[in-house]
């Protein structure tokens, strides 16, 4: 039975006339307490919520299993790290596999940290050609592919992503390939006519 404490403070309450045996001035009836306590109980206690969403379904609805989602794997750090130069052909043809179509140029490379790489193709004739590049490091890798006269490419690479670009050349040229990085990077390249 729950425990009734008295204020401290004088009680402001009304007080009954005097001859009234209802109510006590100070006092509060426990019996009155426990059957209001009894009654809430008894009034949630029989509460039930149901609805209805209008579908007329025979029979009790079986829930369809909840698939948990397989673990998630992050990329392993280490796969750009650049490889030897003894290893970085394999690394290449792994990278940008054979198109079956004929390639016009293609090179790969390891660059030294802070160090910039160039490389010149064939002299290439007109058309539209496709570039694809890639590289593998740490940090991003800045390809610059330039004509006689013009700027063709100009892209910083996130490396284990390859890149593809068409390009038209109008006039037969060779084309120039800078490679940059700022820590050690491979870089592989394809230029195939399309």
């Amino acid at each position: 039975m729950p425990s009734v404490r008295t204020a401290s403070a004088p009680s402001t309450a009304p007080t009954a006339p005097a001859g009234d045996a209802r109510v006590r001035p100070g006092r509060k009836p426990a019996a009155a307490v426990a059957i209001a306590v009894a009654a809430a109980g008894m009034m949630l206690g029989g509460c039930e919520y149901t609805y209805d969403d209008g579908r007329n379904l025979p029979g009790p609805v079986e829930a369809e299993a909840t698939r948990l989602p397989g673990p998630v794997f992050t990329r392993d750090p280490l796969q750009n790290d650049p490889v030897s130069e003894e290893e970085t052909g394999a690394w290449a043809a792994r990278t940008l596999p054979d198109p079956g179509q004929p390639v016009a140029s293609a090179g790969a490379g390891l660059v030294a940290v802070g160090n910039v790489r160039t490389e010149s193709t064939p002299v290439l004739g007109t058309g539209t050609y496709v570039l694809s590049l890639a590289c593998r490091s740490q940090r991003r890798v800045t390809f610059t592919v330039r004509s006689e006269s013009l700027t063709l490419v100009d892209l910083g690479l996130r490396c284990g992503i390859n890149r593809e670009n068409v390009i038209y050349l109008s006039s037969e040229t060779a084309l120039t390939i800078r490679v940059e990085a700022r820590t050690g990077a491979n870089y592989a390249y394809r230029l195939r006519l399309l």
